[in-house]
């Protein structure tokens, strides 16, 4: 982990006039994926933007000017800015690339006319699938939603603004802020330098906790969609299997009227309706299910069915159908002092940690990434990973669920370092990160657990209050999943240990401890299981562990940055998770899965170099030790037949 700054002149406290506007709380009701359907449909925004950052000394000349009431370009010069994608790294401006306070985005669409005629009986919504930090957004001068959060979707119905103006472009204006604050999360601060002697007038800089860059912009796409005025707002299903019969329970939620009716099918992937049901909630029954299995653990994995639900409702004089189909795994997970279960058998995780970071893009979302990812993870044999350290794209969740790739869902929890980021506001905040993050992803087979943090500086004593809460709130959520936080913390002195159902630690033996003595790793590692099984007895994941290695720089024997330092390292990390993984370790994630940026620092050389691709995505040595390792692991657990084993082998 690792501090840094991102400079840039502001002045004074306007600068944070994110705190001032308010906190935006969480709607009420559904956030389901916005899907094409007979009653639904959606128009992509994504491409080139308007664009302007706003350098004023207070970053608010948006505000006082108020930007949002005409087109960007009448009120100044924009640039044009690629939507989904970070900023920071498009331009040639050093003073974007570390830009900290307010930036504008803005598009103007022309709506189809079926959109705008129907106004009674049509709802027009606008989705932003996540930007960060926090988001302001106006329709044609009239500020329809605000949200807190780089990392979830949040929207807004359009209808009243866009329809009864046929032919009139949409204008759709975004003020986004990048600050991080003690009380955000992730948590930062914003550091005023004061010496005029060493800094200009009004310097300052931005401090976080966390190691990776803190890239912004609008980083997931942009989409409007519409539904009926009646609507299916949102669907829950949670699933129980037995070997022959597996129950689907359902509920439904409609918005718009109390007068409807519903109906749901069941379809398997053929299209044969396995089950029907009508009613708001029930109990779906499967003869003979297919079960979601992860990645190698079955011949078939990541097998859904597809449930459709039909609306019907009667409203201003017409009858209203609203259809939405939502694809659902049926598996089960359970937990023991030692064991993970999925379907009943033992799971063990062999998968990497990720980022949502590229060269040029940053964060945002890229379709052609996000293919080769996938191919490298299934070539690589992993069967898991945590989405490390931030909920990513519901694009990436939906091919952890077709492919069985299981997750470990985490939430921006990380940099939680500060003392008063334990109070009562980053709490409250807290919490309401994880409703939205539950309400996103709650449907899912993949999420297997739900991660609140990484390394929190848990050995402080509001950690067991802090932790405690958002812990038994995300179970009085969900209970249907685990929920852990991963710490670097001495066993013996985590205050938030107790309330996890599986036990999640990082280290870094011979690396950030005794680095260069790979000697030490065997004895510190085993006696760190022993110590964490010993106090807790719960099920062990080692959640990080790795080497930074420079690609093409070697040496034997190993040195520190070479790649036979990195192999050397994962190989005696690999021998104790060999024993221990008979008793109660579960899973291993390497860190990392490639090479990814951070904020410069006198440690990384253009980024951290723990992956084992590049940030390109090319292996380093590395990569065919763990492919090795974690294809003979799934050949050892696995039920495949030979010929599955065999020809899996060389995808």
């Amino acid at each position: 982990s690792g501090g840094g700054v991102g400079r840039g002149m502001a002045g004074g406290c306007r600068l944070l006039l994110v705190l001032a506007l308010g906190r935006a709380a969480a709607p009420p009701g559904g956030m389901l994926y916005p899907r094409e359907t007979p009653s639904r449909e959606r128009k992509e925004l994504g491409g080139l933007w308007s664009f302007r950052a706003d350098f004023s000394p207070g970053r608010d000349a948006g505000f006082v000017q108020r930007w949002y009431r005409q087109p960007l370009r009448q009120t100044g010069p924009v640039i044009d800015m690629p939507v989904p994608a970070s900023f920071n790294d498009i331009t040639q401006d050093p003073s974007l690339e570390n830009y900290i306070g307010w930036v504008w985005y803005e598009k103007e669409v022309l709506l189809p006319l079926r959109w705008l005629q129907d106004d009674l009986n049509t709802r027009v919504v606008l989705r932003f699938g996540s930007a960060h930090y926090y988001s302001i957004v106006w329709v044609n001068g009239v500020q329809v939603v605000e949200h807190e959060g780089g990392h979830l979707p949040f929207e807004a119905d359009i209808s009243s603004i866009v329809q009864g103006s046929p032919g009139i472009p949409c204008r759709i204006t975004v003020a986004l802020n990048n600050t991080l604050t003690p009380y955000t999360l992730p948590p930062g601060s914003i550091q005023y330098m004061n010496d005029k002697t060493r800094y200009p007038k009004n310097y300052f800089v931005q401090n976080i906790r966390f190691d990776f860059f803190n890239y912004a912009g609008i980083h997931r796409p942009v989409v409007l969609y519409t539904t009926p005025s009646v609507y299916i707002d949102d669907i829950t299903v949670t699933t129980t299997s037995s070997e022959s019969i597996a129950m689907v329970q359902y509920q439904v939620s409609v918005v718009g009227s109390t007068l409807y009716s519903l109906s749901l099918s069941l379809r398997d992937q053929e299209g044969k309706v396995v089950a029907t049901g009508d009613g708001p909630a029930g109990e779906l029954k499967v003869l003979n299910p297919n079960l979601w299995w992860p990645y190698l653990m079955h011949e078939n994995p990541g097998y859904r069915y597809s449930l459709e639900v039909k609306m019907q409702a009667q409203a201003n004089g017409a009858l209203l159908e609203d259809v939405y189909t939502l694809p659902v795994g049926i598996r089960t997970i359970h937990i023991t002092s030692t064991q993970f279960l999925v379907n009943g058998r033992p799971f063990y995780f062999h998968g990497v940690n990720k980022h949502e970071d590229a060269d040029i893009r940053g964060k945002g979302l890229d379709w052609p990434l996000v293919a080769k990812d996938f191919n490298l993870l299934r070539w690589l044999g992993a069967n898991s990973f945590r989405t490390s350290h931030y909920p990513y794209a519901e694009e990436i969740m939906d091919l952890c669920d077709a492919y069985g790739i299981v997750v470990i869902d985490e939430c921006p929890g990380v940099g939680i370092k500060m003392l008063e980021s334990f109070g009562n506001k980053s709490l409250q905040h807290h919490l309401l990160v994880m409703e939205e993050l539950i309400r996103r992803d709650k449907n899912r087979p993949s999420v297997v657990m739900w991660s609140v943090a990484n390394e929190p500086a848990s050995e402080l004593p509001p950690a067991a209050y802090y932790f405690k809460t958002v812990i038994a709130h995300t179970k009085a959520l969900d209970p249907s999943r685990p929920v852990t936080f991963v710490t670097d913390a001495n066993y013996a002195l985590d205050h938030g240990a107790p309330y996890v159902d599986v036990i999640c630690v990082n280290s870094y033996f011979s690396w950030y401890h005794d680095p260069g003595h790979l000697e030490v790793i065997t004895l510190q590692l085993t006696t760190q299981f022993e110590n964490w099984y010993k106090t807790y007895k719960k099920p062990i994941i080692q959640s990080e562990y790795g080497a930074d290695s420079v690609p093409g720089l070697h040496s034997d024997p190993p040195l520190m940055f070479s790649e036979e330092y990195q192999k050397a390292m994962l190989e005696k990390y690999h021998s104790v998770f060999d024993k221990k993984r008979k008793e109660y370790v579960i899973g291993e994630l390497i860190w990392n899965f490639a090479d990814f940026m951070t904020n410069q620092g006198t440690t990384r050389v253009l980024g951290n170099k723990k992956g084992i691709f590049t940030r390109q995505r090319q292996p380093k040595s590395a990569a065919f030790v763990l492919r090795e390792r974690y294809w003979k692991i799934a050949n050892e657990s696995s039920c495949l037949p030979p010929i599955i084993k065999s020809h899996t082998l060389f995808l």
